[in-house]
């Protein structure tokens, strides 16, 4: 049996979840939107199992993780809980953890490169889980980011379908710290739009509502869910 959570904690995070949504919906709104058309991907790095359990038991489903080995010394045991748990990778994927990634999460947001793209591709096929992906775009042209840079975004979707296989749902950025995010998450929206992809993760805990009236489907936060990181020791 599972050891009962902190009231405090369970309070803390239910508050948190309610006043996001609360949030995401007027954004909805003012976009002449439904809410429900916008999946908000609590992201769970850097936190132990208990405030993920916590948003667990409000009823909560979907999550993202940045590291597949963290994920996977934390979610086997959650999932087992709630079968019904969605996992996001939304960090940067390593060929040689992708065996792990398939195995355990059930969207890939972080698709970047050709051979990462090949490696996904056979490793579902040997597992048969065909899971979504997202195609990451640097939209900043960050050298220290991922993500396809946006002069060879239209080929590499392309790739990724007609070569690959991959079911392409969406697709994703994080711009620079320093820039105006909207310029991004309409930028990546056009590309979207002129390749067809339906589904769009952008925007995190402090311009969410601004990706949700430029067309985020996926709006990925932490800090407002789950409060500050754990600092690293």
């Amino acid at each position: 049996m599972s050891v009962p959570l902190d009231p405090d904690l369970s309070a803390r995070i239910a508050e948190n979840l309610q006043a996001v949504r609360q949030r995401l919906a007027k954004a909805a709104s003012v976009a002449e939107r439904d809410a429900a058309s916008v999946s908000l991907v609590a992201v769970s790095k850097m936190h132990t199992a208990d405030p993920i359990r916590a948003a667990l038991e409000t009823g909560h489903r979907v999550f993202g993780e940045n590291r597949v080995q963290e994920a996977v010394d934390k979610w086997p045991v959650l999932k087992d809980t709630f079968p019904d748990a969605c996992l996001h990778l939304i960090g940067p994927l390593q060929t040689n953890k992708v065996r792990d990634a398939v195995t355990l999460f059930d969207v890939i947001e972080t698709v970047d490169r050709p051979k990462l793209a090949a490696a996904l591709a056979d490793e579902m096929a040997k597992q048969s889980r065909h899971l979504p992906c997202f195609i990451q775009v640097n939209t900043g042209e960050e050298p220290q980011k991922a993500g396809v840079l946006p002069a060879d975004s239209d080929t590499f979707i392309a790739a990724c379908r007609d070569t690959y296989g991959l079911n392409v749902a969406g697709l994703m950025c994080i711009p620079p710290q320093d820039e105006e995010p909207a310029l991004h998450f309409a930028f990546l929206r056009e590309v979207a739009n002129r390749n067809e992809v339906t589904g769009l993760s952008m925007g995190m805990s402090a311009d969410f509502e601004l990706a949700v009236e430029l067309g985020a489907t996926h709006v990925r936060l932490g800090t407002a869910v789950f409060g500050d990181r754990p600092k690293t020791p």
